[in-house]
């Protein structure tokens, strides 16, 4: 009598495993977030830590894994602390999940570290766009621009630039 693997025996790859653990820790993550900006009295939202949990999960994980956190992250954030409020979180998880289409579009017909930067800023400015919308119709006390410009440049390079080295480091 032969045993026979079942369908559900490679669902628990090494990789998967890896991805659950990876989400595992972005939740945990996010979660622990607000708690660390009241201990350190630094606002690290505005450092993004979606995203970069984000640009962790493109290089570390593989796309079906990418689009799990962008779409998940963002209302998990609001259902353990109400931050961003509902639509907000909307508006993030269309923002993240067009950054990974875009990315993982543009990564195979451009250099690594023009598709990585222009995914960022593609969802950024699409971002404003409906953000725009929802501060007309059902957000109006919110601000457009909450994070100075300035500082999301930076942190795209700096996410970017994370991006082009690991995928160097790999030989992507």
């Amino acid at each position: 009598m032969s045993i026979q693997p079942t369908a559900s025996a490679g669902y628990l790859s090494k990789t998967n495993i890896r991805a659950i653990a990876f989400d595992v820790f972005a939740l945990a993550f996010i979660y622990m977030v607000p708690t660390i900006s009241h201990m350190l009295s630094i606002k690290l939202y505005l450092l993004e830590p979606m995203r970069l949990m984000l640009i962790f999960a493109l290089v570390h994980t593989r796309r079906p894994n990418a689009y799990v956190l962008a779409l998940t992250l963002p209302f998990f954030s609001y259902f353990i602390s109400a931050h961003p409020v509902l639509v907000k979180s909307l508006l993030i998880a269309i923002e993240l999940s067009v950054m990974v289409f875009v990315f993982y579009f543009l990564v195979e017909r451009m250099h690594k570290l023009a598709a990585i930067f222009i995914s960022i800023w593609a969802s950024k400015l699409l971002y404003y766009g409906l953000k725009y919308i929802a501060i007309i119709t059902v957000l109006p006390a919110e601000p457009l621009v909450g994070t100075p410009l300035l500082l999301q440049l930076a942190t795209s390079a700096a996410f970017s630039l994370y991006v082009l080295w690991q995928f160097r480091r790999n030989g992507s």
